[in-house]
């Protein structure tokens, strides 16, 4: 669940920082997404520590992962968004 609120509110910055003009919540915003992504990144790794302890071609340690994945995949929003 909190990948998946995290995920929103990614999508979410990510539309208000193309949306806005203002400099000090452009700041606020690249910051709470810098956040926010080393979150993501934080449980992706813990998946990845708790697939490996498990031996099931199919459990939640792997949909955890798979989910991440996207997620970080999907917000790539350092490299993307900023240097426009």
């Amino acid at each position: 669940m909190e990948v998946e609120v995290l995920s929103n509110r990614l999508r979410n910055i990510k539309q208000s920082y193309k949306n806005t003009e203002n400099k000090a919540l452009k700041g606020r915003l690249f910051s709470e997404n810098k956040n926010i992504f080393k979150r993501v990144n934080e449980i992706y790794k813990i998946a990845e520590l708790l697939n490996k302890n498990n031996t099931e071609k199919i459990n939640f340690s792997i949909l955890l992962i798979e989910l991440t994945k996207r997620t970080l995949n999907e917000n790539k929003f350092e490299s993307n968004l900023f240097f426009l």
